[in-house]
């Protein structure tokens, strides 16, 4: 039996082995083909130790060497999409064509994040004195990333962390943590050494990093549970945090809707990455006037849609990525016919099947007290839900402790921005969904986060205000 691939830790420029190794699974096919380092505390504290001593010298360097080093980290990261890519299949399920596209987006996004300016503000400037605030780093960041965008969620943290001034102690999930580590790897040498740290680790890491006292900040992103007990652990030090958590997001269709051209817009909206997105549609509300129409037309646009190992190219939906997670989506549908709910599509698992696979299921209007509806699957499974005013939707859709995002779709614009603005969600599309870009900012309301990531708001929470107040000159 040939030994299995064995990846490295970046600490303070070298890599680094662990004493202790993770078995890393393919959820397409249930097999165990990689092992990643499994960080014990003592080396958690190297890297560590590491990030602390680099951070004077990082902080003290100019804007823009730190911003030309990270437009450099995001070249970098282009030239090597193939091997990124076909890491992300392997450990994530995703398609080959989503895994490029996910690397890519990483790219652009260090770039993107690098031409971006940390404001100063002047408050006073006259013939008695001069007070100015600027904007200065906090020390050494924690980022802590999911597995459903292990790269992209990745950058989100990274490029404003080093962009600031911060130095970073970066853990991908024990899920998935191969991409994350070879992109230490290849980049290894763009900025100095302790600058950026890459460790990987099981269930324990989490709490541990989130403990730790070396950290000021961490910056998480994941379910609202456990955001919960990082905020816990985060306060015996008083770490800055920003957590980005989970979403129970509702797209509200009006009656005015084009059937045929929004179909498979709503479907993507809700499936694309096999509903393993924060901000993808979790609950879809249509017009009692195009409910059985537009529903019929989903479900047709479902029934095309070949599900199966990404690494096929003719696959355009992978497998949930780990079976936890199977698990949790197995048991939504499990309720749903022990209370009798109706499928459009799906809803049939093969449980005795290689690898985490569940078709495409959509769930024929629903109770709103159904747990389909109530919580938040994070899997390839969604209720369809009638409404049949604008009252009516907006108690409906704001009924949840959620408020990530959410969209709204209609031909009559001014209408739709209406509505819009009465959803209790950081993010509200109209007529599209899951459009996020560097410059805009992005955050949850209710449980669904607190701070706020992307956007100029996004680079501040890397840093903590300084006013000097001095004697005019």
């Amino acid at each position: 039996m040939s030994q299995l691939p064995t990846f490295s830790m970046l600490i303070d420029g070298k890599l680094v082995q662990a004493a202790n190794t993770l078995p890393v699974t393919n959820p397409a096919t249930g097999q165990v083909f990689a092992n990643a380092p499994d960080a014990s505390p003592a080396e958690l504290d190297l890297a560590v130790d590491a990030a602390r001593r680099a951070f004077p010298a990082w902080r003290e360097t100019p804007l823009a060497r730190r911003a030309e080093l990270l437009a450099k980290f995001g070249q970098v990261l282009a030239a090597n999409i193939p091997v990124l890519q076909g890491l992300l299949t392997q450990e994530q399920g995703k398609t080959l064509s989503d895994a490029a596209t996910e690397v890519g987006i990483a790219s652009f996004w260090s770039q993107a994040v690098a031409a971006m300016p940390i404001p100063e503000t002047v408050n006073e400037d006259n013939e008695t004195r001069f007070s100015v605030t600027k904007h200065v780093p906090l020390g050494v960041v924690a980022a802590i990333v999911p597995w459903n965008f292990p790269l992209g969620v990745a950058i989100w943290k990274l490029a404003p962390a080093l962009l600031t001034g911060n130095t970073l102690v970066l853990k991908p999930s024990p899920y998935t943590p191969l991409a994350t580590l070879k992109m230490g790897e290849i980049a290894r040498d763009v900025f100095p050494p302790g600058v950026l740290n890459i460790i990987s680790g099981g269930d324990q890491l989490g709490p541990q990093m989130t403990e730790h006292p070396g950290f000021d900040k961490v910056s998480f992103t994941g379910s609202t549970a456990t955001g919960r007990r990082v905020m816990q652990s985060a306060a015996a030090t008083l770490k800055r945090l920003t957590l980005e958590l989970g979403g129970n997001d509702a797209a509200i269709v009006r009656p005015d809707v084009d059937v045929v051209e929004v179909a498979p817009k709503l479907f993507w909206s809700a499936f694309a990455n096999s509903g393993q997105i924060c901000i993808a549609t979790k609950r879809l509300y249509i017009h009692n006037d195009i409910y059985d129409e537009l529903s019929a037309a989903i479900a047709e646009v479902a029934r095309g849609v070949k599900v199966g190992d990404g690494s096929d190219e003719s696959v355009q939906l992978g497998p949930v990525q780990n079976r936890v997670q199977y698990d949790r989506v197995v048991d939504l549908i499990t309720d749903c016919k022990k209370n009798g709910l109706r499928f459009l599509t799906g809803g049939e698992v093969d449980e005795s099947a290689d690898g985490n696979f569940i078709p495409i299921s959509l769930v024929d209007n629903p109770p709103d007290d159904s747990r389909v509806v109530a919580e938040e699957a994070f899997g390839p499974l969604l209720p369809l839900l009638r409404y049949t005013d604008d009252d009516e939707v907006v108690r409906r859709a704001n009924d949840t402790p959620y408020g990530l995002a959410g969209s709204v779709w209609s031909r009559d614009i001014k209408a739709a921005a209406e509505l819009a603005e009465r959803l209790d969600t950081g993010t509200v599309w109209i007529n599209e969904c899951q459009y996020i870009v560097p410059n805009a900012v992005f955050a949850g309301h209710k449980q669904s986060g607190i701070g706020v990531e992307h956007g100029v708001e996004g680079l501040l929470e890397f840093t903590v205000p300084r006013t000097i107040v001095r004697p005019a000159v």
